[in-house]
């Protein structure tokens, strides 16, 4: 399993968002507080974000432990940002290591992260894998549940599906083969999109605040909101939406 959040709202130093806070990102890279599987998030950590006038973001990612990179306390220092999706990896067991591993995974002006297991991967998904053109699983950027995932939402989102239907249509089909956990996000830099299955999630939003969509808060502070399982969240900076994943 893993953590993630994803921030839009006004523009702030990546720091406010991800180490400033009592029990941030930083901190539950080692002491998660509502983590169900897993007690430690040290494989790797990965941000992502946008600047003003470009919609594809760039990203920053580790193989190892966030408080191990001596390069993130200064990017979280300077850089600002209006948008970012970021994550803290605890590896799947029989999953590939490395940087390419790590969420965020991107494809033009989207990012995406996965929180959860595809248990029995990859065989017990393979009905999955076989959805997929060839090419797509050739460019799979890791050997991992998580890509796959990735690949399975990408496809739909790339054949014109909106954000909301390729996450709710990817988390239904995987389902039926195995008891995958699909905590799901992501965004494009002006909308977040996310799932609730298997794991916690949550929400903040406020005027002059922005939204921040997260696998637990970040704070002690009122006003999160915590998703029931096997949901979707639609959510802007103005408006948030949830709904349930199965009829």
């Amino acid at each position: 399993m893993c953590r993630h959040l994803a921030y839009l709202g006004p523009e702030l130093p990546i720091g406010e968002l991800l180490v400033a806070p009592s029990h941030g990102l930083a901190a539950q890279a080692w002491a998660p507080r509502l983590q169900q599987y897993g007690s430690m998030n040290v494989d790797g950590f990965g941000l992502g974000w946008y600047a003003a006038g470009d919609e594809r973001p760039a990203r920053y990612r580790r193989a190892g432990p966030l408080w191990a990179d001596e390069g993130f306390a200064d990017l979280a220092r300077v850089v600002r940002t209006r948008a970012l999706l970021a994550a803290v990896r605890s590896a799947t067991t029989g999953c590939a290591p490395g940087e390419a591993a790590v969420a965020p995974f991107a494809d033009g002006p989207w990012l995406f992260s996965h929180n959860g297991a595809l248990p029995g991967w990859p065989a017990a998904y393979a009905k999955a894998a076989a959805t997929l053109p060839p090419e797509d699983l050739l460019d799979l950027p890791a050997r991992t549940d998580s890509a796959l995932v990735w690949a399975l939402v990408r496809h739909r989102l790339r054949s014109g599906a909106p954000a909301g239907q390729a996450l709710a249509e990817t988390c239904r089909r995987l389902a039926e083969q195995g008891p995958a956990r699909l905590n799901l996000l992501l965004t494009d830099g002006g909308s977040i999109t996310a799932t609730a299955w298997g794991d916690t999630l949550c929400y903040r939003a406020g005027p002059g605040q922005g939204v921040v969509v997260a696998s637990e808060p970040f704070d002690d502070a009122p006003g999160w909101h915590h998703l029931p399982d096997r949901s979707l969240l639609l959510a802007t900076p103005e408006s948030q939406a949830v709904r349930p994943l199965l009829p």
